[in-house]
């Protein structure tokens, strides 16, 4: 278990070196630094056996509280309580001391770590046999290439002893190969009533692996509960432009559930019509359907996502057939076509369309758009309406799945940055 109670943290920033003298030297009422808060009054409780993800940008303040509750470092106020040893991965190799052999390096870390006499052998062992790295175990580490340095780190800590494990953007690295055995190492420890903190800037990932989430932004806590609904008001959030973020963002922390903010927007949304919404899909068994069978009217999302309009709106989201007849539940191998329409509200330039299927969870498991950056249609008047159409054939395994559309681009009177407008996301818990 882990328990963060009015955690803050404060550095002191001076502006030059002599100014760190100064302040050694000045009386208690001088100061010559500026204070930055990196955390402020962050308090969550983190159960055993729970899976928790910290989203936010960067700058956020998400390492720094991974490394007050591993302990590297101290808070300037509060308390953490962490039961149970932590395995951190956070950066990775970085306690390797490069004149020692990869051997060398895992026997001083578990000595450090208190690992005893009679237990470093199987740790070793395991070690070595999650690594992968051959004779270059007995080489000294200042040989090795960098992902050789992170497999031997990732393999300790995974074979170390532990009861929460901490993993900060850790999965970033490495070959695909790799990252698959790391993920899987870290289902085997979650299964078997492990607990995680986890750190990435893949929502996916987030939705895929924790139960809960954490948000922070700016060093405060903006929001903690349900994954999917706390990364959906992320998503939105980073999408946002001020003064829309702020508001949004004050209405988070008032403290407001992740599911009534969401509930709450949809609602505002379906009074401007038409509302726009995800689109799921069926993929039926490879059998031949009869008349009727291509379309299940209760086969729709529970809740909708929509991203802040910022110059153009999604309408009409919809499945054809190649016969032009609006579908739901598609048969594999054959031809579909994803078609919805953007209107234009304002003056745009450089835009570009794109569509993503997602799974149950959440899972982005592919997607397409229609151009690369900068090479998107130049421009288009305010007022304009166009129908966007990707076509592709149905080879998903059965199952329950939700089509996503967006469009991007820069108004006018902004830079060439393309600039997201709206997208529409399905609710992966239908």
């Amino acid at each position: 278990m882990v328990h963060v109670q009015n955690v803050s943290k404060c550095y002191h920033v001076y502006s030059k070196p002599m100014d760190r003298v100064k302040q050694a030297l000045a009386s208690w009422h001088k100061q010559y630094y500026r204070e930055f808060w990196a955390l402020r009054d962050i308090s969550f409780t983190v159960a055993k056996g729970e899976t928790v993800g910290i989203v936010g940008v960067n700058g956020s303040g998400k390492s720094t509280l991974l490394q007050l509750i591993t302990g590297v470092l101290t808070p300037t106020s509060g308390q953490i309580q962490c039961k149970g040893r932590i395995a951190a991965l956070l950066e990775l190799g970085a306690g390797f001391n490069p004149e020692l052999t990869g051997r060398q390096n895992v026997t001083m870390n578990a000595a450090i770590l208190g690992i005893e006499r009679h237990e470093l052998d199987e740790l070793m062992e395991r070690t070595i046999e999650f690594a992968d790295i051959g004779s270059f175990i007995d080489c000294p580490v200042k040989t090795y290439s960098s992902g050789m340095g992170v497999r031997l780190a990732f393999g300790l800590q995974m074979s170390l002893p532990k009861e929460v494990l901490i993993v900060d953007e850790a999965l970033a690295v490495g070959d695909e190969m790799f990252q698959r055995k790391c993920f899987a190492a870290i289902e085997r420890f979650r299964d078997a009533d492990g607990t995680v903190l986890f750190v990435s800037h893949s929502a996916a990932l987030v939705k895929e692996l924790c139960d809960r989430a954490v948000f922070l932004d700016a060093g405060r806590l903006i929001q903690s509960g349900p994954c999917t609904a706390v990364v959906e008001n992320y998503q939105k959030f980073i999408y946002m432009r001020e003064p829309q973020r702020n508001q949004f963002r004050q209405r988070l922390m008032d403290g407001g559930s992740a599911e009534a903010i969401i509930a709450d927007d949809e609602a505002k949304m379906a009074s401007i019509p038409p509302a726009s919404a995800p689109v799921a899909i069926d993929v039926a068994p490879a059998t031949t359907p009869s008349a009727g069978d291509d379309y299940a009217a209760n086969l729709v999302p529970q809740s909708t996502v929509i991203y802040p309009s910022q110059g153009a709106e999604i309408h009409n989201p919809r499945i054809e057939n190649l016969s032009g007849r609006t579908v739901n539940v598609l048969v594999p191998h054959r031809r579909y076509r994803f078609r919805y329409d953007v209107l234009f509200q304002e003056d745009c330039r450089n835009i570009l369309f794109g569509m993503v299927i997602k799974n149950r969870q959440g899972m982005e498991l592919g997607g397409s758009g229609d151009a690369a950056p900068g090479n998107g249609i130049q421009s288009v008047a305010a007022g304009s309406r166009l129908e966007v159409c990707f076509e592709f054939t149905a080879s998903l395994l059965t199952g329950t799945f939700y089509l996503n559309c967006g469009v991007t681009g820069s108004r006018g009177h902004y830079d060439g940055y393309p600039r997201p407008h709206r997208r529409c996301t399905g609710d992966p818990n239908p």
